[in-house]
């Protein structure tokens, strides 16, 4: 009940997945023989597909908490971190887009590319610009305008625009760990914004022939309990595991 457990990570669950992804890796070769010119499609275009998917067949997984009530989100928004630069230095950058949960995987992974290459762009989104705007005012005054934006949003108050600029203000959070060799580790949920779920992917491994990858989740079970969760994450395998399934 969002009443006695005001913030997100109150009452988050942890849970560890661990997928076979041999036939998935045999797929993307397959499919990747055939695109040509066109970007390779990878195991996170995937994951991000059957993410997609598993929100539209479960939306109750698509609520969040705000004001002390829940709520059902409106569209399917997935959130994911990308660095800028592949160096100590490289800037961690954002994207956020909304996914259909009809389109095909084809359709969904050109969707995806446009919000990396967005992530990755030099230009300054408005989120960007809001925090920039934040580390330049005086403590005191920026963590008055944080609790001030942070009332609003409880209220139904925070401007449309603010909310669809923001990474945090989303269906799902997917941090991929493994495209830079590391493997998955849990991640806290932010109490600013209203994501209730993050998901970090690790590298893929490879014993005996066998390749799997480690799924870890971090769930506000706010928004629903972890029956129903459960139910949403063996679509999810059955998915990554089956991609010919996505179409």
């Amino acid at each position: 009940m969002p009443f006695l457990s005001p913030r997100r990570n109150d009452s988050t669950v942890l849970f560890t997945q661990e997928l076979d992804v041999t036939e998935t890796f045999a797929f993307i070769a397959e499919r990747n023989a055939a695109r040509m010119d066109e970007p390779p499609l990878t195991l996170f275009h995937i994951l991000v597909c059957a993410l997609t998917r598993v929100l539209d067949q479960r939306p109750r997984l698509n609520r969040f908490v705000a004001g002390g009530r829940l709520w059902q989100r409106d569209g399917i928004w997935i959130t994911f971190s990308s660095k800028k630069q592949l160096s100590d230095r490289g800037d961690l950058s954002t994207g956020k887009r909304r996914f259909d949960p009809g389109a095909s995987l084809e359709e969904t992974v050109s969707v995806l590319l446009g919000g990396i290459r967005e992530s990755k762009s030099t230009d300054k989104k408005t989120s960007d610009k809001e925090v920039d705007l934040l580390l330049r005012l005086p403590p005191p005054l920026a963590r008055l305008l944080v609790w001030l934006s942070h009332k609003a949003d409880d209220l139904g108050l925070l401007p449309r625009a603010m909310i669809d600029s923001d990474p945090m203000f989303t269906s799902v959070f997917i941090a991929n760990l493994g495209s830079v060799g590391l493997d998955a580790g849990y991640h806290h949920l932010w109490e600013h914004g209203n994501c209730p779920i993050f998901c970090v992917v690790g590298r893929v491994r490879d014993e005996d022939g066998r390749k799997t990858v480690e799924l870890k989740w971090t769930y506000d079970e706010r928004i629903e309990d972890g029956l129903y969760c459960a139910a949403g994450l063996e679509i999810i395998r059955e998915l990554v595991e089956n991609p010919a399934k996505l179409g």
